[in-house]
């Protein structure tokens, strides 16, 4: 059902209902919105209806100039779901990336509060939008004359937007002087600018092109700047340079609409409205946009089908069923019916991109036919099955493209029709779907010759569906930008995409890795031997690998003078390129390159006014001057035997400077690795008589890595390094090699304002944690033995839109693949750092307030997600971790409370009193590490101790959600009920390492920034390696483990120098120490509750 009623200035509220609530509570309601005229939209913002307990947690927006044909609103990460409310009073807005421009506004509810309905009340934001338009029928044309003809410009530009339903079409063509042009043409629904200069006989051509699906009936924005010999063309804000021209298909005049088209300020569609007398119009052209009724129909998932009765009886003429189809998948069923009163079945499908139609009737062959080809493009494609008179025929994009015929001697009839696939078998009806089912759009639906009435069949008022999307094409070009990198070449279905890296030089989902090693220490280190061998110096940079061989001589070049040339002139090339060249001098820790002169009465600098007889270039590019020889420090003028003292003539700083008849020669190593490699050589005393001279130039060698051994020692759990924030928002990776005696520890780590990266050890595994968006998630790789074996062991970790892998040493990489449409984008803004520690003693606490403004930075919107930590929000999930290391025995470890007066506890505790779950791992109070890991989600809770023992209660819960307000660890006794406050009192005293709730790492924010993280420590509070395993177990620190972040579960948001509060405490004094068995015992209640619910022992 639909519903119209809106405002653009306040929440609306219908009369007398308190909002919007449709009859049925289902995905297949909506909320429309007439804005009376197109608009553009900035921001929205609901509300649940007024005094009820209905609202909505999660809603898509869905845009249209028309009313139909709608397009599903999108965020930069293609994230589509917005996140709703928690409550009924609470208003949530979003504001949009990029503003939409619209007439009409649809929501459709995705999901809702549980213990109610569909609720909604709705605001938007925004102003009216006004334009210049102008319509084009395919046989129109406007053709302006700039008179005068504007003189030559330094840099021009074009921008428009334009909509279409043709795939082909010619937006634009410009002609300038010398034969020069430009033209925006559309091919298969993608953006082509063809730019060409100079005459027939000296033609260069160039092209871009871009966008994908342009072909959709919706605005494109485009926009061409020409600077010099720069070009750059813009399509819906995705940009892209010149390339080379290949050949094009003959082109169509366009058909659809233009919009504000502009050159160089000026408005072309005004100036044609107003017939200026520059612009002559030919054909049918009208200055407002002709929409053509296209109802289309969206096929997202193996679930959906569409049901149609035969509108008419089956006859014994036959039938014909016809359709149009776009989809990315190679297979795919796109009809089925059984056939009439005679049994069998027809199936109509997609199988290697080819259609084939199938029969199968009792007692007879099956009957095949197959037509087309590549028919997974992404373009529309038109089908028609024809049975007439015991001739069938089907045929694929009409007189252009296929057609196959049979002749069977049954009737071809249906009674019912199944697009798509076919229903569950729990709805009784009969189909049978032996392929895959269709992921795609349809529109153009024909049975007999008459248009199927889609808008009924939304209404269901004609046959049936399910999982499926009405009046809009959803397919998206996973392709378009190419994320493939290095040349790879990219291909897809409707949910994802591949990337072929045959050929590249590089692997993984996305072609990002090289497959070679940086550097030939990096063989080395593998245990390779002396070889030719392909180095990848900048890894999976822009520098393509280069076949390299550390070891080469060279050989001695005989001077042989010119006539009348006073100087030799001798220039060197490498086979590397520059930057490979540049690069591997960078990388290597030391470059040399041997130069020899041997001389015979020829002098290698020494002149009587002190200039240089000879010189060398080395360096980048051309290289500079340099006036030193091998041995010697650049600028001095000297050779290797000055520096020595051995030079044959101590007058003289090199030996052929003495000019002896007899034989001699200065040889030494350039090490100066600015200065390398030698690029040429200018020799100037080779005209003498009876000078002779020969040279060498050796090859350039380079040694050692400096990215394999520029290693670090960290002496203890408080050690750390700090770099430069890590830049990889859409593909990065990270190697290095770690030796330790350590069992665990973080290798490293990134914060952003909700993203994050994480490296580290524990025990046998290696984990690659992250979080884009979509919540944190992990890549482990187990090893089998401890790797705390002080031997070197190497990691490589990548992510990438596709997905995240890790390596660990030679073992298979362990992978995760990303959600299909979920965020990509990793945006981090803290330093890449290695974790610290704290311990507690006598009357230490730590407390973490948690603050509201998280909610207000979380504007990505994901349905999955549970709800932010602010006062007005509840949490139905917490994952809480830390280890701990105390002889002390009862204690309370960690306190959350809220605003509300709800609390969770972690009791270290010997009494049966106030528990909801309790361990039996044994004494937990023995001065021995042990790790704790708590989960909750709603009332199921979970806890791990030791990583050996694991307990589950179930239903524990009769209030399964907190509102956070604060943590403590070692919190004082005001405000807590009377058992608490006893624990409390008896403080803490021990380790607490690894502290985590959910993602906020309160240890980390006291240690580090405790002037600008919302924390209040109290007591002494020390640094100590006391969470390690290994260390002495009354030593007193702890080590941090996680992500100093909070923000929604999983999220990764700080909650820094943010606005309202609501907090969390750990720490400890100590009292006395316990000799009884202690136990991990989780306590949540409401503090209004005076007795916590008694469950048995676990």
């Amino acid at each position: 059902g639909s519903f119209r009623c809106f405002s653009l200035s306040h929440v609306f509220l219908c009369p007398g209902a308190g909002g919007w609530s449709p009859l049925s509570s289902d995905r297949y309601q909506w909320l429309e919105v007439d804005l009376g005229g197109r608009t553009q939209i900035t921001a929205v913002a609901t509300q649940g209806r007024y005094g009820s307990s209905d609202w909505l947690t999660a809603y898509l927006l869905m845009f249209s100039d028309t009313g139909h044909n709608w397009k599903q609103y999108r965020q930069e990460d293609n994230i589509g779901a917005f996140s709703g409310n928690s409550n009924a009073d609470s208003v949530v807005q979003h504001k949009l990336q990029h503003p939409v421009i619209a007439r009409f506004v649809r929501l459709i509810p995705l999901d809702w509060t549980p213990n109610g309905r569909i609720g909604l009340r709705l605001e938007a934001y925004g102003c009216p939008y006004n334009s210049d338009v102008v319509s084009f029928d395919g046989n129109s044309s406007l053709l302006y004359r700039l008179r005068p003809r504007p003189r030559q410009m330094t840099r021009e530009s074009i921008s428009l937007k334009f909509k279409t339903l043709k795939n082909a079409g010619t937006l634009l063509h410009a002609e300038g002087p010398n034969e020069n042009s430009l033209s925006l043409q559309l091919e298969k629904g993608k953006l082509l600018l063809v730019l060409r200069k100079g005459n027939v006989m000296k033609l260069s051509s160039h092209l871009v092109s871009l966008g994908s699906l342009l072909d959709d009936q919706h605005w494109h924005q485009v926009a061409v700047e020409h600077h010099s010999n720069h070009l750059n063309l813009t399509v819906d804000k995705t940009n892209h340079g010149l390339s080379s021209l290949r050949s094009l298909e003959s082109n169509k005049n366009f058909y659809g609409c233009l919009e504000n088209l502009d050159y160089n300020g000026m408005n072309l569609v005004y100036l044609a409205k107003q017939r200026d007398q520059r612009v002559s119009m030919q054909g049918n052209v009208t200055f407002s946009c002709a929409e053509p009724i296209f109802v289309a129909m969206t096929f997202p998932s193996p679930q959906s089908f569409l049901w149609l009765p035969r509108v008419s009886e089956p006859s014994f003429k036959g039938m014909s069923v016809g359709l149009q189809f776009r989809t990315w998948n190679k297979a795919g069923l796109l009809l089925t019916f059984d056939l009439s009163n005679q049994g069998g079945a027809v199936w109509l499908y997609l199988s290697k991109a080819m259609l084939h139609l199938q029969i199968h009737k009792p007692g007879r062959a099956p009957l095949e036919l197959t037509a087309g080809s590549a028919l997974n493009d992404g373009q529309w494609h038109s089908v028609v099955l024809i049975s007439r008179r015991g001739r069938l025929t089907i045929t694929v994009d009409g007189d252009e493209g296929a057609i196959a015929h049979a002749s069977p001697s049954f009737l071809i009839d249906a009674g019912q029709l199944f697009f798509g696939g076919c229903p569950t078998e729990e709805s009784g009806q009969k189909c049978m779907n032996p392929f895959k089912a269709f992921q795609g759009c349809m529109c153009m639906l024909t049975v007999d010759n008459q248009e199927v009435d889609l808008f009924q069949v939304q209404k269901r008022l004609i046959g049936n569906y399910s999982h499926l999307q009405l009046d809009m094409c959803g397919i998206i070009d996973r392709c378009s930008p190419n994320h493939c990198e290095h040349g790879g070449s990219c291909s897809q279905s409707w949910s994802t995409f591949h990337c072929n890296c045959t050929s590249t030089s590089y692997s993984g989902a996305t072609c990002h890795s090289s497959i070679y090693e940086t550097s030939c220490e990096a063989y080395k280190h593998r245990g390779n031997t002396s070889d030719y061998y392909y180095i990848d110096v900048d890894g999976s940079g822009p520098i393509r690998p280069q076949l390299v061989y550390c070891n080469m001589t060279g050989k001695l070049t005989r001077v042989q003078p010119l006539p009348g040339k006073n100087q030799h002139l001798a220039h060197f090339e490498y086979t590397s390129e520059e930057e490979q060249l540049a690069a591997i001098i960078s990388q290597s820790e030391h470059c040399q390159q041997e130069l020899t002169y041997h001389c015979k009465n020829s002098r290698l600098f020494y002149t009587l006014d002190g200039s240089p007889l000879s010189w060398w270039l080395g360096g980048p590019g051309e290289g500079q001057v340099q006036t030193y020889w091998g041995g010697a420090s650049p600028g001095s003028q000297r050779c290797a035997c000055s520096i020595q003292g051995s030079c044959v003539d101590p007058k003289h700083h090199c030996n052929c400077d003495a000019a002896h008849t007899e034989w001699a020669n200065d040889t030494g190593l350039l090490t100066h690795k600015e200065n390398l490699p030698v690029r040429s050589l200018v020799l100037g005393d080779v005209q003498r008589l009876g000078s002779e001279s020969a040279y060498r130039v050796g090859p350039l060698r380079c040694h050692g890595d400096k990215n394999v051994w520029n290693a670090a020692f960290f002496d203890k759990e408080t050690s750390y390094l700090h770099f430069p924030t890590f830049h990889g928002e859409l593909s990065a990776d990270i190697s290095f090699l770690f030796k330790t005696t350590s069992s665990s520890g973080v290798f490293l780590e990134n914060l952003g304002i909700k993203d994050f990266i994480r490296i580290e050890l524990t025990a046998t595994e290696i984990l690659f944690c992250f979080d884009v968006g979509n919540g944190p998630l992990e890549v482990g790789v187990k090893a089998g033995f401890p790797l705390n074996d002080n031997r070197w062991h190497r990691i490589r970790a990548e992510r990438n839109v596709k997905e995240a892998s890790l390596r660990l040493d030679e073992l298979p990489a362990a992978t995760r693949e990303a959600p299909a449409d979920g965020h990509i984008h990793l945006q981090l803004n803290s330093q890449l750092f290695i974790e610290v520690s704290a311990s507690f003693k006598s009357g230490t606490s730590i407390s973490y307030t948690f603050k509201e403004q998280v909610v207000k930075e979380l504007n990505r919107s994901d349905s999955t997600l549970p709800s932010s930590l602010h006062p007005d929000m509840t949490l139905r999930a917490e994952n809480i971790t830390l280890s701990f290391r105390t002889s002390q025995s009862p204690a309370l470890l960690l306190y959350v409370d809220s605003h509300q007066r709800e609390y969770v506890a972690l009791l270290l505790n010997n009494s049966k009193d106030a528990e909801i779950l309790r361990s039996k791992v044994g004494n937990l109070s023995n001065g021995q590490l042990h790790n704790v890991a708590i989960t909750r989600l709603a009332d199921a809770v979970s806890v791990q101790v030791t990583q050996t023992h694991t307990l589950d209660l179930i239903n524990a819960l009769s209030h399964p959600t907190i509102n956070q307000h604060s943590l403590c660890l070692s919190p004082d006794t005001g405000g807590l009920d009377q058992d608490l406050a006893r624990l409390a009192s008896l403080g803490f005293t021990g380790c607490l390492s690894a502290v985590l709730f959910n993602s906020v790492s309160p240890l980390k924010a006291a240690l580090l920034h405790p002037d600008t993280s919302p924390v209040i420590v109290s007591g002494p509070l020390a640094q100590s390696v006391c969470g390690s395993a290994s260390t002495n177990p009354h030593a007193a620190e702890t080590k941090h483990h996680q992500s100093g972040q909070s923000g929604s579960v999983g999220t990764g948001q700080p909650l820094v120098n943010a606005i309202r509060s609501d907090s969390a405490v750990i720490g400890g004094t100590i009292c006395c120490t316990s000799h009884c068995h202690s136990a991990i015992v989780i306590s949540l209640q409401k503090l209004k509750q005076r007795k916590l619910k008694r469950c048995p022992d676990v």
